[in-house]
């Protein structure tokens, strides 16, 4: 019976899994659709081969039991009445309702077509299951308080580079009499920049999980292999962007122009695969972690603090995120590719290493932020860069809004999936945790 339950569990997270992909990842691909470097077909193709990639090779093979230490096991293990097998009964339901209640909020904003945060829905449910199954004091409120503050440093830490990184690209090609001599210039600086960036991100929110044990592996030998992929890219560009551009400094300018943003297609492609690549590693957690959680518990009859997670469950979610994706993520990258500001190929790169940039420095300064944040945060930076007129005020309110609502909603959702669980379920999820045992 307890395979059943799994199933459920599993089926649960392939529909979690799904939203992720039609929400989160199709953030990763805004750049490339709303630039027009690639159609919505193949930014789908792209997305979903780098985060499958992401998710099943380098996806991490270990995860919490409660996704971001949001709710201590402990404090519902020690709860006083409970009898023997209670405790992770209530869990198994806990995470079940987490879940469902996650994905229903995200397929609700998908469905409006606004980007929200994987993580903070996770988070808001699991909050919401702690509250109420084992009260206030469960729920680690300094870990919520930082997860609140992400709301506001991810999109202006995002917004701050992408405007920054923009206004260079502006002044030194754009803006110049002769961009198309400028760009042969200065252009293998940008791609030593955002190659670095790249390849940064890819070992730290990807490849650590593989990593782990590699003695080899400290973060100088990561900056001299990404120091040495750099020099690579940048002498590759070199080469490319000069048999691609010379000799077209006599076209007007703005054929010109037209001729630069040709140039930055392929880049703004293998950024935004990477911003998937690294998503999928990073992400897939949210969908099989409380599935990981359940499964370990059915099996073990223990609630554990960390458990492993299968191939079979990773593969779940990362074929779960690719489905997503392609059926449905077309809301989502249409609201941030097209109608936040108007993107082209070098906008497009600025917003994808700022926001490459910003998650990599703040993850490794310990500081939560949300990759769906900071990427829409570094859209509105580059539409700023060209004045208030740059961004669609009234499409910026929304998602704000829908960013503030997330946590609340979907903790709401939650505490009622979970009482109706446990009013219905309790005595038989007891029974199975305690033949696991």
């Amino acid at each position: 019976m307890d395979i059943i339950i799994i199933a459920i569990i599993a089926l649960l997270g392939f529909y979690m899994a799904w939203n992720i992909g039609a929400n989160d990842v199709a953030n990763s691909m805004a750049d490339a659709v709303g630039s027009g470097a690639l159609s919505v077909k193949k930014a789908v193709i792209a997305a979903g081969l780098c985060e499958f990639a992401g998710a099943v090779l380098v996806g991490s093979h270990v995860t919490d039991t409660i996704r971001k230490g949001i709710v201590d096991p402990a404090a519902l293990a020690s709860m006083p009445g409970l009898a023997e097998g209670e405790p992770a009964a209530l869990l198994v339901i806990g995470m079940a309702a987490a879940l469902l209640s996650a994905a229903i909020w995200l397929h609700f904003a998908t469905w409006m077509g606004m980007p929200v945060s994987t993580t903070h829905s996770i988070v808001g449910a699991v909050a919401g299951f702690g509250i109420v199954a084992a009260g206030v004091g469960s729920v680690n409120w300094g870990k919520m308080g930082q997860i609140v503050a992400s709301w506001f440093i991810s999109p202006f830490a995002g917004g701050l580079m992408a405007f920054i990184i923009f206004k260079i690209i502006s002044r030194l090609i754009l803006g110049s009499e002769k961009p198309v001599k400028a760009a042969i210039k200065v252009t293998p600086y940008i791609v030593f920049f955002l190659a670095m960036v790249v390849t940064l991100a890819t070992i730290y929110k990807g490849l650590k999980h593989v990593l782990k044990g590699v003695d080899w592996m400290t973060d100088t030998h990561s900056l001299v292999i990404a120091l040495v992929i750099s020099v690579i890219a940048t002498i590759v560009s070199r080469i490319h962007v000069k048999m691609k551009l010379v000799g077209k400094d006599t076209l007007p300018l703005h054929e010109q122009l037209e001729q630069v943003e040709e140039v930055y297609v392929p880049l703004v492609i293998i950024s935004s695969c990477a911003v998937a690549f690294a998503h999928g590693a990073n992400d897939v957690a949210n969908s099989v972690g409380p599935l990981a959680a359940v499964a370990n518990i059915l099996k073990t009859g223990t609630v554990e603090m960390k458990v492993p997670v299968p191939l079979w469950i990773l593969m779940l979610g990362g074929g779960g995120i690719v489905v997503g994706l392609g059926t449905y993520g077309y809301r989502v990258m249409s609201t941030v590719g097209t109608k936040i500001t108007e993107i082209t190929p070098t906008r497009g790169v600025a917003a994808d290493i700022a926001a490459t940039a910003t998650v990599l420095v703040c993850t490794r300064m310990k500081l939560p932020v949300s990759t769906t944040h900071t990427l829409v945060g570094a859209i509105m930076g580059i539409g700023l860069a060209r004045g208030l007129a740059g961004i669609d005020s009234r499409i910026a309110k929304k998602i704000f809004k829908s960013w503030l609502i997330t946590v609340p909603a979907a903790a709401i959702v939650c505490i009622v999936l979970f009482l109706i669980g446990r009013a219905l379920m309790l005595d038989f999820v007891v029974g199975l945790v305690l033949s696991a045992g």
